[in-house]
């Protein structure tokens, strides 16, 4: 049996709207959170979360300047004001290594990533880098010479990844929000295994300069909170072009608006595995539920072109992508990469150019039939997960499970969607419960909405 988690005693909770209004009202300041972030690291010091951060000196003067800055303009001009953070070890913060989870590849960035760089300038206070799954290659928070994060609900249960300690943190209440990437659903997996709310933005939305490529045409920087509004608030925050990044995309001028009661597209019957596990199956149909009663209508779609789309990441030729980052290093270094790690990318190798083309091709028409979906609704609904492992039963099958665990996220940015992850509850067991609603790309607006529409059902 496995319990949810708890919280941090008798402290107050590290969220964006409750620090913004205990700002406004006098009750706190940036060094008295501070105080708070650092107690809370210091009684879990073997949770695998941090593969470095700041140090205490650092993190006071840090929060000092900050309110020596709003002293002088406001703390009103600047949205993320005093908001604690963590960043995954694949993203840049300068005066701190990146290592990407892997201690022979690590260097000193110059400069700070570009979506670190737009969260401070808006007042938000970075405490240090998390751990991942190697180079983000793995969905189980498992695959890090650094150690194996536990999800918050305890038993064993895998973290999920590769952001692993960014949901960890957030889940544990060390800090309000943390950011990962999300390449096969790196953002949601260790969202829904941890309780939170996982934002994958569409491709480009948010920069990816600075961040440690895994299949670069593909990289998402993600967002962790424990709360629909506060992820988007975030997002209001990192959404923008990044001269840096060549992928940086611009919001179309003219979008959908956000419905007041959507169109839901389920899965057809039968087109759900979740690999035997009942008690799971259950609480998704409890969930799609739930939503239902809520929508305007429901259409119910085959998963079959969006399953096979998802195939191609790992079984196709975007493994290549994934050799062609870091092929040169894995030459140099082949002892230095962890052996499952290694085997997944070296994989790359086994692609030629024609079957690129073949490939490309046939992700064109899915995409084409993917684009139909949108006509009739507004967002999709299925499960983030469609079971949990413990770390034990991770080892005895690392890659088959891993597999298992991303077969409901890494179609979606091969097909150019956007994605929130939400809790949904907990199974009669205990085990937490994730749903996810995906969208065209560039419909973060509604599909937070609808998430918070859920959220709030949830809750009541």
């Amino acid at each position: 049996m496995h319990s949810a988690p708890t919280g941090t005693g008798q402290c107050p909770p590290l969220g964006v709207a409750g620090l913004r209004t205990s700002y406004r009202n006098g009750r706190l300041r940036p060094r008295e959170v501070i105080e708070l972030v650092l107690d809370r690291i210091a009684r879990r010091p073997q949770d695998s979360v941090w593969i470095s951060r700041f140090g205490d000196a650092e993190l006071r003067a840090s929060a000092g300047e900050l309110e020596r800055r709003a002293g002088r303009y406001g703390h009103e001009q600047l949205p993320l004001y005093g908001i604690p953070f963590a960043v995954k070890d694949n993203i840049d913060v300068a005066g701190l290594p990146t290592t990407a989870a892997c201690p022979a590849f690590s260097y000193r960035p110059s400069a700070h990533a570009g979506s670190v760089r737009r969260l401070l300038d808006a007042g938000a206070l970075v405490i240090g880098k998390t751990n991942l799954d190697q180079f983000a290659t793995g969905l189980t928070g498992s695959r890090s010479p650094y150690g194996a994060c536990e999800s918050v609900f305890g038993g064993d249960l895998i973290s999920g990844g590769s952001s692993s300690g960014s949901a960890v943190a957030v889940a544990a209440g060390l800090v309000a929000f943390a950011l990962g990437t999300d390449t096969a659903g790196s953002g949601r997996v260790p969202a829904a295994l941890n309780g939170i709310v996982g934002l994958k933005p569409t491709r480009g939305l948010v920069g990816t300069s600075g961040v440690v490529p895994a299949c670069r045409s593909l990289d998402c920087v993600s967002v962790f909170s424990t709360d629909v509004a506060d992820a988007a608030d975030v997002l209001d925050v990192l959404a923008g072009p990044d001269p840096a990044d060549p992928w940086s995309r611009s919001v179309p001028a003219v979008t959908n608006p956000s419905p007041n009661r959507p169109r839901i597209a389920l899965p057809e019957a039968g087109a759900l595995d979740f690999d035997g596990d009942t008690a799971m199956a259950a609480a998704f149909n409890s969930a799609a539920e739930r939503a239902a009663a809520v929508a305007k209508g429901v259409h119910r779609v085959p998963l079959a072109p969006l399953l096979e789309a998802g195939e191609l990441l790992y079984g196709g030729p975007w493994v290549a992508e994934r050799l062609a980052g870091l092929a040169g290093f894995l030459a140099e270094h082949p002892d230095d990469v962890l052996p499952v790690t290694r085997a997944v990318i070296e994989r790359g190798a086994e692609f030629d150019a024609v079957a690129v083309f073949r490939a490309r091709h046939r992700l064109q028409q899915l995409r084409a039939w993917c684009q139909r979906l949108w006509a009739d609704a507004d967002v999709l609904l299925l499960p983030t997960v469609p079971t949990t492992f413990t770390r034990a039963e991770i080892a005895e099958q690392p890659v088959a499970r891993n597999l298992v665990l991303g077969r409901y996220t890494q179609f979606a940015n091969l097909l150019d969607l956007a994605a929130v992850a939400i809790p949904a509850g907990t199974t009669g067991d205990g085990r937490p419960v994730g749903i996810t609603l995906l969208g065209p790309a560039f419909s973060e607006a509604r599909l937070l909405s609808v998430a918070s529409q859920l959220s709030h059902q949830e809750d009541t």
